[in-house]
């Protein structure tokens, strides 16, 4: 793929997990919502969310269980319903087609802006991690704000990056689970999603 800055190119290939629900209306256009499960080469998998105009959707076969492929851009928003995670991370596709064979596909590629200081930090088993928020561009003035993860010696490299530095990343899409500790002492599990990177880059 050919990156520039703000560039915003996902693919997904894998099995539809629910069939498609309404996400949202803007103007008399509507948008649904389903997910994906994909399988990473680890045998794990990532159940991710896919948004398509309405279009998409009729022109699609999406019955669960059914194969897909998914070509968009990474795409987020503030949650301000009270109800889920604060910040919602999807695919937003730009086309779905039937997927020619059992292969899963999980790539992204960005180009952006990070927009806070990255976070170094070491997993239980001693590997480092570094926590990045991308900013990245959309074509008609508003901003994506995304969650990065790099590892190893990408990780090191980025935790000396500063706000204003421009990076281009390359992983796929993930989804997390984690356990979250609340007021009165009790947990609840909960999933997060971002974008995993195996290479990460500074644009000087």
């Amino acid at each position: 793929m050919y990156i520039c800055e703000n560039s915003n190119l996902a693919l997904l290939v894998g099995s539809a997990a629910a069939s498609p629900e309404l996400s949202h209306q803007t103007g008399q256009e509507r948008f649904f919502r389903f997910p994906l499960r994909v399988r990473r080469l680890s045998g794990a998998e990532d159940i991710l969310n896919v948004i398509a105009r309405e279009r998409l959707v009729r022109e699609s076969d999406l019955a669960p269980g059914s194969r897909i492929r998914a070509e968009g851009e990474i795409r987020t928003f503030n949650n301000k319903s009270g109800v889920g995670p604060k910040l919602v991370v999807s695919l937003f596709a730009r086309s779905l087609s039937p997927a020619d064979d059992a292969s899963d596909e999980n790539r992204v590629e960005l180009t952006g802006t990070l927009c806070k200081p990255p976070l170094l930090r070491q997993t239980p088993l001693g590997r480092s991690v570094c926590d990045l928020m991308l900013a990245v561009n959309r074509s008609y003035g508003r901003s994506d704000y995304l969650p990065c993860i790099c590892w190893g010696s990408s990780a090191r490299e980025a935790a000396d990056w500063t706000v204003g530095t421009v990076a281009q990343l390359s992983g796929r899409f993930q989804s997390r689970n984690y356990r979250k500790l609340l007021p009165d002492g009790s947990s609840m599990e909960k999933t997060a999603y971002e974008i995993s990177a195996m290479e990460a880059e500074r644009i000087e």
